[in-house]
């Protein structure tokens, strides 16, 4: 028996519907205005994706660019100066300040809970004012270019739970990461490039491991899993072809496969078959496109000396940084990079100047970089870590030397460009850097703004799987709008 030509069976979801009937976006779009329940199903794939690939409203920013600094940094080193830590330098934490706080199992066996203020100097600058210590040289300069919150918080006291929220909204593992919710939600604006790419680097400091499942897809199609950069020979592996094959066999070979795999789709209409020959077709254009953008030799002069010599070594802090620019400049949507090295429990001082020489030059050539380029108003720049360090001494405490523990309640990132306020500070916390007194900002909070910017409503962002709707920000979440401008 003959085949017809739009066989929609019991498996036909709404994406097979619109490939058969060939409908435009336009169409689709049109459709939904004038029929609000056209797509309503009760299919989980019926409730998805219905206009992935457009902002709910006009966005301020297109892409994002994470610089995720693995470990905790401690904001009372680098940002959250506080001389009273200095004045009781030794002295017992009140415990009317801790009122019975979790601890982590690191120091809650510990006697005495002795305050460590700072061994480094701290100034303002800018016109806001804001506090920078001397081991940011290079982030003083621009602190008019940043919007610094310092009171970020979240519930996390221990660090893959910590890491794992921050990039995913959820403590447990195998939730879409927020490089892959935006890929989801607003697709790529560059067909060569994916639209989610994680780099990875390695600090001088005491390091805290990263896994794949901080930048998985989750339950979303595999398409928005992040592309891991490395700095090896090749720095996409599994992308170039086997020995003895040309490129000409190699597009022969994909059309074969498409084929195949259409056939597959045909019969079952699962959407993974589909995003299988994406995956294809987007390894056979990255052959092109990676080597090009990895290839730092035609950086000018000014360039390399603004993030600094180490940019050109493959896999350090500063090439990362410059590879992220042009990641951003030729439309990759988000942009993740990991530094680890600030776990410091021991010997802090020493561990931290070395993490700071890792990440302040470039971190602020990025900045820089972007904005004399014109795109530093649409593209988000986050620094920060999964949770702060404790206001008291982990170990022996002398007068140069401390270590610091986690502390969730209260720590410090920056943002810049992408259509937050500039050179402003956001939050306080109290006297001992302990408690946040004004302005809280949850990691739910930090969520829902940054996809604002994006042009999407955290609330409306929604996948269903299971038959339960998921967000990044699960069932919570409000606009921290004290800091867009």
């Amino acid at each position: 028996m003959e085949k017809p030509i739009f066989d929609f069976g019991l498996n036909t979801n709404r994406r097979h519907f619109l490939s058969k009937l060939s409908l435009g976006l336009g169409s689709a779009a049109l459709g939904s205005l004038l029929i609000p329940d056209m797509f309503k199903g009760g299919g989980e794939s019926d409730v998805n994706e219905l206009m992935a690939g457009l902002p709910h409203f006009a966005p301020k920013a297109k892409r994002v660019i994470y610089l995720f600094q693995n470990g905790a940094p401690s904001q009372l080193d680098l940002f959250d100066y506080k001389p009273m830590l200095n004045k009781m330098h030794g002295q017992d934490l009140p415990e009317s300040i801790r009122a019975g706080q979790r601890l982590t199992g690191m120091t809650a066996n510990q006697a005495k809970f002795p305050l460590a203020g700072s061994v480094f100097n701290f100034a303002q600058y800018g016109k806001s004012g804001a506090w920078m210590s001397e081991l940011l040289p290079h982030m003083s300069k621009i602190v008019d270019d940043l919007c610094i919150i310092k009171s970020l918080n979240t519930e996390a006291i221990n660090h893959d739970p910590a890491l794992t929220f921050f990039q995913t909204g959820a403590q447990v593992g195998n939730r879409p990461s927020m490089g892959s919710w935006l890929s989801y939600g607003l697709g790529s604006e560059n067909q060569n490039l994916p639209g989610f790419c994680v780099l990875l680097s390695r600090g001088k400091g005491n390091g805290q491991g990263v896994y794949s499942k901080l930048w998985t897809n989750g339950f979303l199609d595999s398409v928005h899993q992040g592309v891991q950069f490395s700095s090896g020979e090749n720095p996409v592996l599994y992308l170039n072809d086997p020995d003895g094959m040309n490129r000409e066999e190699r597009r022969k070979m994909l059309d074969k496969l498409s084929q195949l795999n259409q056939n597959t789709f045909d019969e079952f209409a699962d959407p993974e078959v589909t995003a299988k020959i994406q995956q294809y077709e987007m390894a056979y254009r990255m052959q092109t496109a990676v080597p090009e953008i990895t290839d730092m030799s035609k950086e000018p002069e000014s360039i390399v000396k603004m993030y600094g010599p180490e940019c050109l070594v493959p896999g350090t802090y500063a090439a990362n940084c410059l590879l992220a620019r042009k990641l951003s400049e030729q439309g990759v949507r988000f942009i993740q990079l990991y530094h680890q090295g600030w776990d410091s429990h021991g010997g802090l001082p020493n561990e931290i100047k070395g993490q700071c020489m890792d990440v302040d030059q470039s971190s602020a050539a990025l900045i820089t970089d972007l904005k004399q380029r014109g795109l530093l108003d649409e593209t988000l720049v986050i620094w920060g870590g999964e949770f702060g360090r404790t206001n008291y001494c982990q170990g022996t405490l002398t007068k140069d030397n401390y270590g610091r523990d986690h502390h969730p309640r209260a720590f410090t990132v920056w943002m810049a460009g992408g259509g937050v306020k500039p050179g402003i500070v956001y939050g306080e916390t109290d006297e001992f850097g302990y408690n946040i007194v004004k302005d809280p900002v949850h990691v739910h909070d930090f969520h829902a703004t940054i996809l604002n910017q994006l042009g999407l409503d955290h609330e409306k962002l929604v996948y269903k799987h299971q038959g339960r709707r998921y967000r990044l920000t699960d069932v919570a979440g409000k606009l921290v709008k004290g800091i867009i401008a």
